[in-house]
């Protein structure tokens, strides 16, 4: 498979992996991340699919603009997090990583970002979770309505503040 990692890798571009590769593997096989990338946003473990793309991003210190890193599958129109405030597991105003960052990506998601999204809660988030465990990656946003808790009503509420 081809996986694109970007960012702050020593040598970005299109990195061909065997299938059931990780995050991990491609930064590794992209010659390692650079200083001050920001590896806490990635799930090092998280299988990658033929297509993907690995955004290593900047970790700032605190107060400083940085980038959050995302896996991106192919096709999926939203953009990685924006720079803005600090990552950290929250920034010194108390809001939460995804606060203020455009879209939540529900394939790489924490609890704590999925309940950030209006109406969603932690056991919505939890039920969330639940069916990326057992289902794997959601290849479209209309997938949620498969998750407990979430109805037609609330997808379109959610519909314009996720990705996958």
């Amino acid at each position: 498979m081809v996986v694109s990692v970007v960012g702050l890798v020593a040598r970005p571009g299109l990195i061909r992996l065997p299938a059931g590769s990780r995050v991990g593997d491609a930064i590794k096989q992209a010659g390692g991340a650079r200083k001050n990338a920001d590896l806490l946003s990635l799930n090092l473990a998280q299988q990658l699919r033929d297509g993907d793309q690995v955004l290593v991003g900047y970790a700032g210190r605190s107060g400083e603009l940085s980038m959050r890193s995302a896996v991106v599958g192919p096709g999926s129109t939203g953009a990685p997090p924006a720079a803005g405030k600090p990552t950290a597991p929250s920034s010194p105003d108390g809001e939460s990583p995804a606060a203020g960052s455009g879209t939540v990506n529900l394939n790489t998601a924490s609890q704590t970002e999925l309940e950030t999204l209006p109406g969603v809660g932690p056991v919505t988030a939890k039920s969330i979770l639940d069916w990326r465990q057992r289902n794997g990656r959601f290849t479209s946003v209309d997938q949620l309505t498969e998750v407990d808790g979430i109805g037609p009503a609330r997808l379109e509420k959610l519909r314009d503040k996720v990705t996958v």
